[in-house]
């Protein structure tokens, strides 16, 4: 029958749209631009799920953008800043007032409007970069921590105008305060990596703390790398000014009470390993762990924690803002 052949049309095209379009390959192929930080990245993502949407109405395209979310939190271990912008877009769809004459033209000026925002916000870093001249004096030593987009462009940019030297953290397990180091060093600014477990030594030493930050949540307090809470608590009880940059779209619709309510944490972060018998495990032996030499010096063995060692550490730690 005509009106059956039409449904059965509708449903193939309508499957087929959910098989070719996958938000999590993406929103990795976004995040292959080294610009482009994850709220932007789900930005750019939910933007593209739009324009390959067959949804018909408001109602079906708000549905289609939360299962999308919903897809992309599920598909990392640490979807805080990646769902601080699929509340931002999926908000501004909602709330976007328009006189578009039907509903396809709603949703090309949605896709417009999306891919317009994220290219603005690329520029923030930028001004960040500016209003954040005001707090660097000249010669001022910095400590840092990890590594992060709009801090760097911000030492960059003041090493333009200023004299500058900057300590950042290892940033363990990940290691990312070595990409820091290796950026501003090429940059021509004198930098120098310090243990984690030295901020406390270092702390005397340093004019600010900067640190970037993967989401400012609803109590003032922000969500960044693993170890941010440690510096802000050494640099408080020292009397250091501590600063943290964020772009606008990590403003987070979050209230974390503790280290405990961020969504990263899991049964399996700090938990001890158990035998089969249900008792903890005996320290693993030597042969258990990695070794790397290095053959410049006379150290010997450095161990190195094990894949399984570092999964149960957390990758974030959120700092709660205080008087």
């Amino acid at each position: 029958m005509p009106g059956l052949a039409t449904t059965e049309a509708n449903t193939s095209a309508s499957a087929f749209s959910m098989v070719s379009f996958d938000i999590c390959e993406t929103y990795a192929s976004f995040l292959k631009n080294e610009e482009l930080s994850p709220p932007l990245a789900a930005i750019l993502a939910l933007s593209k799920l739009i324009e390959t949407s067959d949804a018909g109405t408001m109602l079906e395209l708000v549905k289609a953008l939360n299962d999308g979310a919903g897809a992309l939190k599920a598909s990392t271990s640490n979807p805080i800043s990646l769902n601080a912008g699929c509340e931002l877009f999926i908000a501004f769809v909602t709330l976007l007032p328009h006189d578009s004459a039907s509903f396809s033209d709603l949703k090309l000026e949605l896709v417009r409007q999306g891919q317009k925002y994220a290219a603005e916000a690329l520029t923030y870093r930028d001004k960040i970069a500016s209003l954040a001249l005001g707090f660097i004096k000249d010669d001022s030593v910095i400590l840092t921590h990890s590594y992060s987009r709009v801090v760097m462009k911000t030492l960059l940019r003041a090493h333009e105008r200023k004299r500058i030297s900057v300590y950042v953290t290892e940033a363990r397990p990940r290691g990312l305060g070595l990409r820091t180091y290796e950026e501003l060093t090429a940059a021509g600014i004198p930098c120098t990596v310090v243990l984690d477990s030295a901020v406390s030594y270092v702390m005397d030493k340093v004019d600010f703390v900067l640190v970037g930050s993967e989401a400012v949540v609803e109590s003032g307090g922000l969500i960044n790398a693993v170890g941010s809470n440690q510096i802000a608590i050494i640099a408080q009880a020292a009397n250091i000014p501590f600063y943290a940059l964020a772009e606008s779209y990590k403003f987070h619709r979050l209230f974390p009470l503790s280290q405990y309510d961020l969504p990263t944490h899991t049964s399996n972060i700090l938990s001890f390993p158990l035998s089969s018998g249900g008792n903890v495990t005996s320290p693993p032996t030597a042969g258990g762990i990695k070794f790397f030499h290095e053959k410049s010096t006379n150290a010997g063995c450095i161990r190195q924690m094990t894949p399984e060692q570092i999964a149960c550490n957390p990758g974030v730690d959120y700092t709660r803002w205080e008087n």
